[in-house]
């Protein structure tokens, strides 16, 4: 028994995926019937209908057209491009009964060839002497667009193969002409019956040097450099993702108002502001947290961001110097010599004691945040970025506030939902052994920008940290 009942090419305009169809439907037991789901046609511009599927019932159900493929006779597939139907998507790519073909291009290629399509008309060639030619203006957005769109298809192909223990059969455009590469590619698809030559019904268009095709080639060459291709200007990123915490969120009883609480920032003093509607709601679960968004429309949800020296402050004044992380305090000092004296002892460690352990604490926290240690990235000190990231799985904030404007923020927010007679925010004065202001040193600054990058790059935070009217 074969392993696969259909295939999917996923590939782009442009890309050959026309040839590539041509030289599968010369194979006997293989049948391409084009882009089956394209928004506009079934399979091909001039049909009405495909396997008696007409585009009207596609678009009503496109499973039904889907099951005729696999009940057809022999293997049946079809190309599928980013923008066709967006319902199969992920149903396909987690399939295993269906074989994935990647076809890819030079996406600079594949633009110019695309455009220069769009100004002619032509989108196939059989005959050279019916060949148009073009020539077109290249628009560095418009590519970066382009470029933009390819590369979020294939990587969510990508990572859905990843995830489900599959694999693709990858072919680029060069590969079309080489007969034991489609031949490789045949008999993955468990076709016993070898490609004995390509397809002779199409002629490649365009044949001419990129610098005849594009009138501003310089403009383009000039364009291209800036890009980066590699990725290089990437902020390293190896926290593990993290989950919503829906259970820390709390609403106000009296209020729309709903706290996403980042942990290490004012969670305290936010959640007394928001008690002053009436109270406090929480413990929340998904199922729940969705019933009372139903029970309280136009409500309003926010979080709240906090410069990340203050918030590492934070969290190595509340759980490392207390010892409330007992374990981690213990394993901090045994393997990353943080100078702290034991629990009893930390009331008398002088200012520059303080910032001695501080200093080596922000510097854990660096290669902790690049999964270089064996301690848990615990959610005190994760990136607030990372966090965000997590809370959006569930529902986005409306606000993301700043603890420097926190008073104005939460007025604002307040006043949206129909509540211009808030309660006053007033900031807890937090216990610390010394002000945030008398512990920061540049050398502190650097390092906390150092561990906390995608904060900085993300939020916009200030390098140097200045003491805040809010802040911790």
């Amino acid at each position: 028994m074969s392993r696969f009942d259909s295939f999917v090419i996923f590939a782009e305009m442009r890309t050959g995926s026309n040839l590539l169809e041509a030289s599968l439907n010369a194979v006997q037991g293989l049948t391409c019937h084009g882009e089956a789901f394209n928004p506009k046609f079934p399979g091909y511009p001039d049909r009405k209908e495909l396997l008696g599927v007409s585009l009207d019932d596609r678009v009503a159900d496109p499973w039904r057209l889907l099951a005729r493929m696999r009940a057809a006779d022999g293997l049946n597939g079809f190309r599928f491009f980013h923008d066709h139907e967006p319902r199969l998507v992920d149903e396909l790519i987690a399939d295993r009964r269906c074989a994935k073909v990647v076809l890819t291009r030079n996406p600079a290629e594949s633009f110019v060839s695309l455009q220069i399509a769009r100004q002619t008309g032509q989108w196939k060639l059989r005959d050279a002497k019916h060949l148009k030619t073009g020539q077109i203006d290249f628009d560095a957005a418009e590519f970066e667009d382009h470029l933009d769109q390819l590369q979020a298809f294939q990587l969510r192909i990508q990572h859905g193969l990843q995830i489900t223990g599959q694999t693709a059969f990858w072919v680029d455009y060069e590969d079309l002409q080489d007969v034991a590469v489609l031949d490789g590619l045949v008999r993955f698809l468990g076709i016993e019956a070898g490609v004995e030559k390509l397809a002779d019904g199409l002629v490649k268009q365009n044949p001419e040097p990129m610098e005849a095709k594009v009138a501003n080639f310089p403009a383009m060459e000039r364009a291209m450099a800036r890009l980066d291709r590699f990725n290089l200007s990437r902020t390293p990123n190896f926290e593990p993702r993290r989950g919503p915490g829906v259970p820390q969120f709390v609403a106000a009883t009296g209020a729309p108002l709903l706290y996403m609480p980042i942990k290490g920032g004012p969670v305290r003093a936010v959640s007394d502001w928001l008690a002053g509607f009436g109270g406090l709601q929480g413990g929340f679960t998904q199922k729940t947290l969705r019933q009372w968004q139903k029970e309280h429309p136009g409500h309003r949800s926010f979080t709240v961001l906090s410069h990340p020296v203050a918030r590492a402050h934070a969290a190595f004044c509340e759980h490392v110097l207390t010892g409330d992380y007992a374990e981690i305090r213990e394993q901090l000092i045994r393997h990353y010599k943080l100078p702290l004296p034991p629990v009893a002892g930390v009331g008398e460690m002088t200012l520059d004691e303080h910032r001695a352990a501080f200093l080596a604490f922000v510097r854990f926290l660096k290669a902790n945040l690049a999964g270089q240690t064996a301690i848990r990235i615990d959610g005190t000190w994760a990136s607030q970025t990372a966090v965000l990231q997590g809370q959006a799985q569930f529902c986005f904030p409306d606000l993301v506030a700043r603890d420097e404007t926190l008073a104005q923020d939460l007025a604002m927010i307040a006043e949206r939902v129909g509540l211009p007679a808030a309660p006053r925010f007033r900031a807890t004065p937090p216990e610390r052994p010394f002000a945030l202001a008398e512990v920061v040193t540049p050398e502190i600054e650097a390092a906390v920008a150092e561990a906390y990058q995608r904060d900085y790059q993300g939020f916009g935070f200030a390098e140097r940290y200045a003491p805040r009217v809010a802040a911790l």
